[in-house]
C-alpha cells in the first residue's frame, strides 16, 4: 500500500453516517485555527486543561455508540476522558471555524452535538471576520456575542481592538484583531 492509502482519511461519524472533511479548507481557515489555538494554548500555561486544534475526535453520546465529530479546537480539562486520539468527556470549549463545506454542519447539526453534550462555550468563526459565541443556559445554547470584524480605524464600528475572554477561563483574552490576524493583506 502505498502512503496515501495507509493514512487515515479525515472524517467525522454523525448519527451513524461518514462525513468526509476533504478537501482541506482554504488556508485562512488554519490561520484562524492557529491565532485562537495559540492564544488559549499560551493562557493554560500550567493548568491541567488542553486545547486541542484539528487533531482529536470529540466522541459525543448519540444512538450510534461510535459517533464522533472532530471539533477544529477544543479545551479539555478531565484528561481521564482522553483515550488515544479520542475524547468522550464534556469539552469546556469548542471552536469551529467555517469553510464553504462544512458552513451548514456547523452552525446546525454539530451545533446541536455540543449543545446536547453540554459543551458550555461554543464559538463560530467564519475566516472573513465574523464571531458568534454561544453559550449553554439551562441546557440549551443561546447566542451571547455576535463579532463582525472592522478594521479601519476611520470607522465608527472600528473593533479590531475588542477583546474577547473565555467563559470558563476569563483570564485568556484576544482581540479581533488577534485572531483574524494575518488573514487578510495589509
Amino acid at each position: 500500500m502505498g502512503l496515501a492509502e495507509t493514512e487515515r482519511k479525515k472524517e467525522e461519524k454523525i448519527n451513524g453516517c461518514f462525513y468526509n472533511m476533504s478537501p482541506a479548507p482554504d488556508f485562512r481557515h488554519g490561520i484562524v485555527n492557529s491565532n485562537i489555538h495559540t492564544n488559549i494554548k499560551n493562557g493554560l500555561r500550567g493548568s491541567v486543561c488542553l486545547v486541542s486544534i484539528e487533531n482529536l475526535d470529540f466522541k459525543y453520546h448519540s444512538d450510534e455508540s461510535d459517533d464522533y465529530v472532530c471539533p477544529d479546537i477544543m479545551v479539555i480539562c478531565d484528561r481521564k476522558h482522553l483515550k488515544s486520539g479520542t475524547y468522550d468527556g464534556v469539552p469546556r470549549l469548542i471552536v469551529e471555524t467555517l469553510s464553504p463545506s462544512t458552513a451548514k454542519k456547523d452552525k446546525t447539526v454539530k451545533k446541536d452535538i455540543y449543545e446536547k453534550a453540554g459543551v458550555e462555550e461554543y464559538w463560530i468563526v467564519s475566516p472573513q471576520g465574523v464571531i458568534d459565541i454561544y453559550y449553554l443556559k439551562k441546557g440549551s445554547y443561546e447566542l451571547e456575542y455576535s463579532y463582525m470584524l472592522q478594521t479601519d480605524k476611520q470607522d465608527a464600528d472600528y473593533n479590531a481592538d475588542e477583546e474577547i475572554c473565555l467563559r470558563a477561563f476569563p483570564h485568556i483574552k484576544m482581540t479581533l484583531g488577534d485572531i483574524f490576524e494575518g488573514v487578510y493583506e495589509e
